[in-house]
């Protein structure tokens, strides 16, 4: 087992955030939990009834008050798969730097679509063309997702096990060649 802080998985939709979150909870022995399935435990509502009913901006004011309380309990060690769109608030992006590790699952565009093609539980895509959508999502977050980011893993044409591996790897050197602080 991995003594390490919390983990917390960002990347875009399709990256594979929940399915390595699960992998790397079970080889770390910490508990799992998805943002979006909280949220809608929380709020008694798919995400999709969310967007429709409160929009983006209901959604990631819901999505800023989970990530604060499941962070909240410094002595709770957990992985956390967030969103696709929690880089968004500078509010996130803040708590994202403080005291946790962050592994951004990178995914190509076409990786991406890929991956979200047959998915109808994606507000974002159900509009206009996935694609284009996508392209753009990436070229507004991607430096967010970086910017927040402790590690960054590639995810394209890996099994999930094979990045779940990959990432235990980044986080074991990580934690070695981080100083303590006295």
């Amino acid at each position: 087992m991995i003594k390490a802080p919390k983990i917390i998985l960002v990347g875009p939709m399709g990256a594979g955030k929940t399915t390595i979150g699960r992998l790397l909870s079970q080889s770390m022995g910490k508990e799992f939990y998805d943002l979006d399935k909280v949220i809608e435990e929380n709020a008694g509502a798919d995400i999709p009834w969310i967007f429709d009913k409160e929009g983006e901006d209901g959604f990631r004011k819901r999505e800023t008050q989970v990530l604060k309380n499941m962070l909240e309990d410094p002595q709770h060690s957990a992985v956390l798969a967030t969103g696709g769109g929690i880089v968004m608030r500078e509010e996130n992006r803040q708590i994202l730097r403080e005291g946790v590790l962050v592994i951004y699952l990178y995914a190509s565009v076409a990786q991406q679509l890929h991956r979200t093609s047959k998915s109808n539980h994606r507000p974002l895509l159900q509009v206009g063309d996935p694609k284009a959508t996508l392209k753009k999502l990436f070229q507004v977050r991607d430096p967010l997702y970086r910017d927040v980011a402790t590690l960054v893993v590639e995810t394209d044409a890996r099994h999930p096990r094979a990045v779940a591996n990959k990432v235990l790897d980044a986080i074991h050197k990580h934690l070695k060649t981080e100083t303590p602080v006295s």
